[in-house]
């Protein structure tokens, strides 16, 4: 695949997610990982694209009112990259981003962000019944430990790779940092 047609999709990585309210994280690593994928895609020149969430709910550290709606700084768009905004969990409802990837001939989407379990999983497993060959990074994604309603608590790390078992496969390729900077689009 011709690098112009594989794009580094970068969803959600904004400030919002630093915020204690969200709990325990796992993934540590995941902006490094980012900032190195998104330097990659640059120096390449491969097309990038943004995607930021607008909560429509005035409390949420998402909504456009918040500082949290900033991106952080390993994730900040270049000039000339795409940007697109959200109110829900695909990055495809309400965004145009489908016709843009066919406007723009990009048929691969690598994929990375926060959270593991929401957003990220909700566009991996529409960019794969779209038909786009989809990559989804493991190490350059996380997500946050949840607690059930009746107080049962789920561990970050355990919903973290349950979604990328999941996903795997059926939906895209987990693959990590390491082996996407290793593969050749070209």
């Amino acid at each position: 695949m011709h690098t112009k047609h594989t794009a580094l999709l970068l969803v959600d990585v904004q400030q919002a997610f630093d915020n204690p309210s969200w709990g325990a994280r796992n993934n540590p690593e995941a902006e490094r990982n980012i900032a190195s994928l998104l330097a990659h895609w640059r120096a390449q020149q491969m097309p990038i694209i943004h995607i930021r969430h607008f909560s429509v709910h005035a409390d949420s550290t998402l909504h456009p009112s918040q500082p949290g709606v900033a991106y952080k700084s390993e994730a900040s768009p270049a000039a000339g990259e795409k940007e697109l905004t959200k109110s829900v969990n695909s990055a495809f409802i309400g965004t145009g981003l489908e016709g843009y990837l066919h406007q723009q001939q990009i048929e691969c989407l690598v994929i990375v962000g926060i959270s593991t379990d929401h957003c990220v999983s909700t566009t991996t497993r529409m960019a794969g019944n779209l038909g786009f060959t989809t990559y989804l990074v493991s190490d350059a994604c996380a997500t946050f430990d949840r607690r059930r309603a009746d107080g049962k608590l789920f561990l970050a790390e355990d919903i973290h790779q349950i979604h990328l078992c999941s996903l795997d496969g059926e939906f895209c390729t987990v693959r990590t940092t390491a082996e996407i900077l290793r593969t050749e689009f070209a």
